[in-house]
């Protein structure tokens, strides 16, 4: 049983369903507050000095904060944050559907840690609550990589293709960026790492194991064996009767030799 698994065992109550429409709707009206008074947004976003000096409320309020102050089109504002409040209680449900109202929770709730860590320590604040979400679609297209779906309702793409369009600007940052950067990206989605991480290292082991076997049958002759045992050196031409497995290092074992898992 995983630590998850175990904390859910114990305390799943604590868990809230239906969690993203719930912020969804708090972000459509902080829209509408934002229309009447528009300073007002710049309470609610992370700003660690500011908490600091006992605005405590920003440690949560900045996930209630749009994305679409930011970067677009005040006239096209409306259009975009319909897009985005869609998205994100379809994601969320989907979710929800997947991993049950708890794990969602949990997941959300170390996203936010995380991203408060970064923002303390590494970044200084602003508004961090894109790479919050964004990690929930990285979570999405973990388990719906083949959805499909309609970019602006008029391009089709898959969930997988579209989560690597949006990683590739965070794997530039990090690579091009100082080490704070480095650590507030890592941290910032300490959720994911978290929670998906082991099966992506698993799914990325396998195919990679598979594509080692398949090289050896696609490059064989008839005097070269398809199994080898990286113990015992034997084949399957030494003994027909022979069976290999893939351990987790990744090498090939005969049974006889097949290191305990």
């Amino acid at each position: 049983m995983s630590w998850i698994s175990w904390l859910e065992a114990r305390i799943g109550f604590l868990g809230i369903p239906r969690l993203m429409q719930f912020i969804a709707v708090l972000n459509g009206l902080v829209y509408v507050l934002h229309i009447f008074e528009p300073t007002y947004v710049f309470a609610l976003m992370l700003i660690p000095e500011r908490i600091l000096h006992g605005e405590v409320w920003r440690l949560v309020s900045y996930i209630f904060v749009p994305e679409i102050f930011f970067g677009r089109s005040v006239a096209l504002q409306p259009l975009f944050l319909f897009i985005y409040l869609w998205f994100l209680v379809w994601i969320g449900d989907a979710l929800e559907h997947a991993l049950g109202a708890f794990r969602v929770t949990l997941y959300y709730f170390l996203g936010m840690v995380g991203v408060t860590i970064a923002a303390f320590f590494f970044w200084g604040g602003g508004l961090l609550a894109p790479l919050l979400n964004l990690s929930l679609f990285f979570a999405f297209a973990t388990l719906y990589p083949d959805v499909q779906i309609y970019v602006l309702f008029i391009l089709p793409i898959k969930v997988k293709w579209l989560a690597l369009i949006s990683l590739a600007p965070l794997l530039y940052s990090f690579l091009i960026g100082s080490f704070d950067a480095k650590a507030g990206l890592l941290v910032s989605f300490a959720n994911y790492f978290v929670f998906f991480g082991p099966s992506v290292y698993t799914k990325l082991r396998d195919r990679s194991a598979t594509g080692i076997r398949r090289r050896r049958f696609d490059s064989r002759n008839g005097d070269t064996a398809i199994h080898r045992c990286a113990i015992c050196k034997r084949t399957e031409q030494d003994n027909p009767d022979l069976e290999f497995r893939v351990a987790r290092d990744g090498h090939e074992y005969c049974l006889e030799h097949l290191p305990r898992q």
